[in-house]
């Protein structure tokens, strides 16, 4: 599944095979097309295209470059447009000081109309910006006491350009560029985006990918980028498809509003690891956890209430549903709480797994397992984990505890240490782990885990799975 966030089926270069361009599209697997005007004709184009099309949404504005010579009849179309069915975002607008077909002074005026429509419809809106970023940027942050949302499409900026658009809540695109052989810069760019901001586009008919360059680009041509961005996240293509298609359905608020897949993930995969949810409690509450804002990671729902949790059974079910574990680098047991709120289920499904045949067996976990079933824990998981990753995150108990706002209070980072300590004792490989937040001593951490003999990793802030 892929979205094409932004398309120009509009254009006059679809004339002659636009129905051959749509079937491409549907046969390589682009499930949604964003169907984006740029005046008044292109945009009421892409609300028939919608209306033709169940998988295509449209998008409505007028562009930049159109900006002196639109009209006030123009402006007033393109708002009873913006009201219509199926139209999902407005745009395409901005500022574009590259070509200056329009003065600065008539692009920031409908540049403003658009931010303001967006805001009164509370859609999100779709921005060109070309070598105007102080203006765009100034502009949008006369509005950063409203919930203005949306895109920078096509972007080109640099990497402080896109922390500030990021800041701001915006998710950011890229295009085909992004594959052009001399892009190093912009692919460094592109790994400083998280990839839950990430969206995908050809901006066809322009920009095809450097395989297909030189040529009319089409939303079919979408895949050719899938590879470059496996690369640079680090996942797999299908990884980067899923969890963009999750964050145009957000945005966007079609295919369900990224809500269509609500059963909850037990068994998930995320590269070529399985990965195993199996409850949603947890004794902390660590201030860089997004658990409690969004119950999905990477692009998978991993929403549990306590009477959802699944039973043992359940979990092996969800296992098998998933395939061959022989197949996977490693199961893990992580999900979207602390594992070792349920040690019965860690213990009953560890065996199945050594069973069946697991290369490896992981534990992500807080460190909190001997407070949280008052008992040391480590030796009954001795031959059933192979590997257990602790989140450190801080060096002392009074970092920890305004951090991370255990449940056990004073006694919860000694726990931790102590897990680390007898975990050693018992399972092949420990590592403490720590999530690199503004203002950690990471030496500090790294210290405690060369004391204690373990290994020692450095988690992205902000980034889970």
């Amino acid at each position: 599944m892929l979205v094409d966030t932004h398309t120009h089926l509009n254009f006059p270069d679809y004339d002659k095979d636009l129905t051959q361009v749509i079937s491409r599209a549907t046969a390589e697997g682009i499930d949604y097309l964003i169907e984006v005007g740029t005046d008044v004709a292109s945009s009421k184009r892409s609300i028939e295209l919608a209306q033709e099309y169940p998988f295509i949404y449209a998008s409505v504005g007028i562009h930049p470059h159109d900006a002196t010579s639109s009209t006030e009849k123009d402006w007033q179309e393109i708002k009873t447009l913006a009201q219509g069915q199926k139209v999902v975002a407005i745009g395409e607008t901005g500022l574009d000081y590259h070509y200056n077909y329009s003065t600065k002074e008539d692009q920031q005026r409908l540049f403003e109309r658009h931010i303001k429509l967006a805001l009164e419809l509370e859609l999100p809106i779709i921005i060109h910006n070309r070598e105007a970023t102080e203006d765009c940027l100034g502009m949008l942050k006369r509005f950063s006491d409203r919930p203005l949302k949306g895109a920078f499409h096509c972007f080109s900026g640099s990497k402080e350009t896109a922390e500030e658009c990021l800041s701001m809540g915006f998710y950011i695109s890229f295009a085909g560029p992004v594959t052009f052989p001399k892009s190093h810069r912009l692919r460094e760019v592109v790994k400083s985006v998280p990839v839950e901001r990430l969206l995908l586009e050809t901006d066809s008919p322009f920009l095809a990918p450097q395989s297909r360059r030189g040529k009319r680009n089409e939303p079919a041509y979408l895949r050719y980028v899938l590879p470059v961005f496996a690369q640079l996240y680090g996942l797999s293509e299908e990884d980067i498809a899923r969890i963009t298609t999750f964050n145009a359905m957000r945005l966007f608020g079609i295919g369900g509003n990224g809500n269509d897949n609500q059963n909850s993930r037990v068994a998930y995969k995320i590269r070529n690891s399985l990965y195993l949810n199996i409850t949603n409690r947890c004794p902390n509450s660590c201030s860089f956890c997004p658990r409690e804002e969004s119950p999905y990671v990477k692009g998978h729902y991993l929403g549990l209430d306590p009477d959802e949790e699944p039973s043992s059974q359940e979990v092996i079910k969800a296992i098998e549903e998933m395939g061959d574990v022989k197949a996977y680098k490693e199961v893990v047991f992580c999900g979207y709480g602390e594992p070792t709120e349920r040690l019965d289920v860690i213990k009953t499904v560890a065996k199945h797994l050594r069973e069946k045949g697991a290369k490896k067996i992981r534990l992500n976990t807080n460190g909190q397992g001997d407070l949280i079933n008052g008992r040391p824990i480590s030796r009954e998981l001795g031959g059933l984990i192979d590997s257990v990753y602790i989140s450190l995150n801080s060096a002392n108990s009074e970092e920890y505890k305004a951090l991370c706002s255990p449940k056990y209070g004073d006694r919860a980072h000694s726990a931790l240490i102590d897990f680390a300590r007898t975990a050693k004792e018992t399972l092949p490989d420990v590592t403490l782990s720590v999530v690199n937040v503004p203002g950690l001593d990471v030496r500090a951490c790294e210290q405690i885990a060369r004391e204690l003999g373990v290994g020692f990793k450095i988690r992205e802030y902000n980034d889970l799975g």
